[in-house]
């Protein structure tokens, strides 16, 4: 399928009259695809988009009285997300995408989702009608007389939106496309402001960075209500006229493979994940899976979101090599919702850059020295340059000092995608999002990332939040769990946590290490804990204060899979982790 081409004057539009523009020049061109969970298709024109987007639009005007007021979608990933997002856009309100309640864990979803609703103040909620009659009891309980009124959009007649003949209206100013809520992995989540303009500016910068051309294609299954699978899956190809697949993040989990069957089949060639995801399908591929796929189509497999690991992309290009796939199109790339979305990547078939560094000099000193040979040392991959618009600065967190190439601070970030700030909090918008240097220079956000420059290359050292200081020494939680991972059997890889507690009587602080278990007896239990000793005793020379295993799918994350090392020392402190077996050495308050 060929890609559309722009009729003249699209650039700088907002998406709802992008939309509408591609629905005139090109009504019957599929911008999406969904492949459902029986790995059946369903396809979305242009026209139909466009017409259901319309419908949606005048639902939320009658029940909003034509108010701004941000309304929330809780909606499965598919065709009815799609338009009520952009029935939102056409109404010029605030859509707030939201993870869906899970029947199965309504005790963990739902007080975030109040939390949501409260800080947006939403009073309209947009959902279908299999979610509704839950919603509904819920709301009622949960917000008694300030309960927010439902719509059904899949009850919604598509001539009720009008005949499409007539352009949609500029976006309100001042009013924001979306609030675009954080994942909530080392905090509560912030809804950060999305105007029209910083989401068409970082589409441009992400089909800059990709590469993205006439005969590009998209394959993912990144959840639609976070910033990679909304700015990136959803809103990109339309911004750059390609076509796009997509699948459930329910589905990926469930069956991996399957997104790389969709893949295969659509001859996609953009791809994207975070690493996990690429683990993931190398632990669950069979040989007769590779044999029946042909990945040779990708031309680009973006990761970033987490920790981006060179052995997970040189496991995955192993296994999948047969099956045409190219190490070279793996592009790591570094960003987060608060500037859009991305902010720097790699070349595009350019594969990726490490760097070996004195471990040693990186947590004693915060200095990225080269290591020598035999020296500990501790591999970190590139996550690319920024592009001609964005500015980066490292700098010493506590002195605002900016810093030297090689040196670890906090990546401070000035560019067109870096957004007003976050809903209703006017004192942590200007901590994080109005940060000058020592001589004045600014304004930057904030990122609370750690990492330092090299050859104008970004390397992400971990999070500021995150980082464990144990007898002097800056330790980043994904070093342990990689130690962890690469050493210790019976446990489950991407779901530990790692982090620090307070000694008793206020001694020093004790690291904890906490992992899901993948054994299912006492002794291998404790094996398993002796390992995990051994491995951060041999390799970090730092003995744990405790090491915990608990039950499978127990360590917090977040929907699109991140581990919540916040939410997991919370559960820690408080005796709620679902331990199955523990070292005595720990300290609770």
């Amino acid at each position: 399928m060929s890609a559309v081409r722009d009729p003249e004057g699209l650039e700088g539009l907002g998406f709802a009259r992008l939309l509408h523009e591609r629905a005139r020049h090109a009504p019957d061109v599929v911008a999406h695809r969904f492949v459902h969970e029986d790995e059946s298709t369903e396809e979305l024109t242009h026209a139909a988009l466009d017409a259901r987007a319309r419908a949606v639009a005048a639902g939320v005007l009658a029940a909003t009285d034509g108010r701004p007021e941000p309304v929330l979608l809780l909606f499965a990933p598919g065709p009815d997300y799609l338009a009520a997002l952009f029935g939102c856009f056409y109404a010029g309100v605030p859509a707030v995408p939201a993870f869906p309640p899970d029947p199965t864990r309504l005790a963990r979803t739902l007080p975030r989702l109040a939390a949501i609703i409260e800080d947006a103040g939403s009073s309209t909620v947009l959902t279908t009608s299999d979610i509704a009659p839950l919603m509904a009891d819920w709301l009622a309980d949960t917000f008694g007389g300030r309960a927010p009124r439902l719509i059904a959009t899949d009850t919604l007649d598509a001539a009720d939106g009008g005949t499409g003949a007539e352009p949609p209206p500029a976006p309100r100013p001042g009013v924001p496309a979306l609030l675009q809520y954080t994942s909530g992995s080392t905090a509560l989540p912030r809804g950060v402001l999305l105007d029209q303009a910083r989401l068409r500016a970082n589409c441009e910068e992400i089909a800059r960075g990709f590469g993205i051309h006439p005969g590009s294609s998209g394959g993912l299954w990144l959840p639609p209500y976070h910033d990679m699978g909304l700015v990136g899956g959803i809103l990109t190809p339309l911004a750059t006229g390609i076509p796009v697949t997509l699948m459930s993040p329910v589905t990926f989990l469930r069956r991996p493979l399957s997104w790389l069957r969709m893949v295969s089949r659509y001859r996609a060639t953009i791809i994207g994940a975070p690493n996990f995801a690429y683990d993931l399908c190398v632990r669950r591929a069979t040989d007769a899976e590779v044999d029946a796929l042909d990945l040779s189509a990708v031309e680009l497999a973006f990761t970033g979101a987490e920790p981006v690991r060179a052995e997970t992309m040189e496991r995955f290009a192993a296994r999948f090599g047969p099956a045409g796939f190219r190490a070279a199109s793996f592009l790591p790339c570094y960003g987060l919702a608060e500037a859009t979305l991305y902010v720097t990547g790699g070349k595009p078939l350019g594969g990726w850059q490490t760097v070996s560094v004195d471990r040693e000099a990186l947590e004693a000193h915060g200095t990225a020295r080269p290591a020598r040979q035999g020296q500990p040392s501790r591999s970190l991959v590139s996550c690319g340059r920024p592009g001609p618009d964005t500015r980066l600065v490292i700098a010493d967190p506590a002195t605002r000092e900016p810093l030297a190439d090689g040196a670890v601070g906090e990546i401070w970030v000035d560019s067109p995608s870096v957004t007003d700030g976050y809903w209703r909090r006017p004192e942590e918008t200007a901590e994080t999002f109005g940060a000058r240097t020592a001589t004045g220079e600014g304004p930057y956000l904030r990122t609370g990332d750690l990492g330092f420059v090299l050859d104008d290359e970004l390397f992400v050292a971990g999070r500021l939040k995150d980082l464990v200081v144990i007898n002097g020494r800056n330790l980043h939680p994904v070093d342990v769990e990689r130690v962890c991972e690469a050493a210790v059997p019976g446990i489950r890889r991407n779901c530990g946590a790692v982090f620090a507690i307070e000694g008793a009587a206020g001694g020093a602080e004790r690291l904890v290490v906490v992992y899901e278990a993948d054994v299912a007896d006492e002794a291998r239990y404790a094996e398993a804990i002796d390992g995990i000793h051994r491995a951060v005793s041999m390799e970090l020379n730092l003995r744990p204060g405790a090491v915990v295993l608990v039950r499978p799918r127990s360590i917090p994350k977040t929907s699109s899979g991140k581990v919540q090392r916040w939410l997991a020392r919370r559960h820690y402190l408080t005796g709620e982790l679902a331990e199955l077996a523990s070292t005595d050495e720990r300290a609770r308050r």
